[in-house]
C-alpha cells in the first residue's frame, strides 16, 4: 500500500533568511496526522540564505543527518567537529547524552539547499558521535546506494536504530529496485526532480508511506534524486 504525502500539503515556514518545508510536525507546524512514520521523525527541506544559519543549539537522544543538494553547509559542534558539507556528502550526528551544534551557509554569496532528517534512536544516553562520508554521483546513478545502516555496511554511516537509508539518482530510462524484507515499512522522499514509484507519479518534495509492499521500483525519472528509508513496521500514535 502506497500513501502519498504531496509536497504542497507540507508545513511551511519563511523566516526571510530561512525557507523551510516540513514533511512531519516540527516547530510551529503541528499536524496530528503527521507525527512521523515508524522511527522517522523529521524531514525538513531547508534553504538558507548566503551567510546565514542556525546558531549553536542543543540536541539529545536523536540521530540527525544532513543531506546537501546545492551549495555548502558549515557545521561546528561541542564534540570539536568542524566540517563543510557539500553535495554528495552525508553527515550523521548521533546526539546521544547531549551535544550542541551550529549550522551556517558556508557561502557569502550563494544559498544552500539541504535536507535535515531525524531518526529516533533505539538507545538513550549513548555517547555522542559524528560521522561524515561522501557518496559520488556514480555510486547513486541508476541505483539505490546504501548511505546509512545499523552496521555500517558497504561504507555507510552507522545509525543507532534498525533503519536503512538509500539514495538514488534516476533519469530517463534508468530504474532502481529495492526489495524489502517481509513486514517492513518504507518511506520514499523525492528530494528533487520527478519519478515514478511502482507506477505512481511523484514530484519534488512528495513523500510516500509504504506498507505491505516488498518490491519498490523507481523509474521514468526526470533529474530525480530520491531517498528511501527502510523502517521497522510500527505506527506512531496521532497527537490530540
Amino acid at each position: 500500500m502506497l500513501t502519498l504525502r504531496k509536497a504542497s500539503d507540507r508545513g511551511a515556514a519563511n523566516h526571510g533568511w530561512l525557507k523551510s518545508f516540513h514533511t512531519f510536525s516540527f516547530a510551529n507546524y503541528r499536524n496530528p496526522r503527521e507525527q512521523g512514520f515508524s522511527d522517522l521523525l523529521v524531514i525538513n527541506d531547508d534553504r538558507v540564505a548566503a551567510g546565514k544559519g542556525f546558531g549553536q543549539h542543543p540536541h539529545r537522544d536523536m540521530e540527525i543527518f544532513s543531506y546537501v543538494l546545492e551549495g555548502a553547509l558549515e557545521h561546528k559542534d561541542t564534540l570539536g567537529t568542524g566540517s563543510v558539507i557539500r553535495p554528495g556528502d552525508v553527515q550523521l550526528m548521533s546526539a546521544g547524552s547531549g551535544v550542541a551544534h551550529s549550522e551556517y551557509n558556508h557561502s557569502s554569496t550563494r544559498p544552500v539547499h539541504f535536507l535535515q532528517i531525524w531518526i529516533v534512536p533505539d538507545v538513550s544516553g549513548a555517547k555522542p558521535r559524528y560521522q561524515q562520508e561522501h557518496f559520488s554521483p556514480q555510486k547513486k546513478r541508476g541505483r539505490l546506494q546504501l548511505i546509512i545502516s545499523p552496521d555500517g555496511a558497504n561504507g555507510s554511516l552507522k545509525v543507532r536504530q534498525d533503519a536503512r537509508v538509500y539514495a538514488g539518482l534516476i533519469d530517463g530510462k534508468e530504474s532502481a529496485t529495492l526489495e524489502l524484507a517481509a513486514n517492513r515499512y518504507a518511506y520514499v522522499h523525492v528530494a528533487r526532480g520527478s519519478v515514478e514509484l511502482n507506477g505512481m507519479s511523484l514530484q519534488e518534495g512528495d513523500g510516500v508511506r509504504v506498507r505491505e509492499e516488498q518490491v519498490l521500483t523507481l523509474s521514468n525519472g526526470v533529474d530525480a534524486e530520491v531517498l528511501v528509508f527502510d523502517l521497522r513496521p510500527q505506527e506512531l500514535p496521532e497527537m490530540p
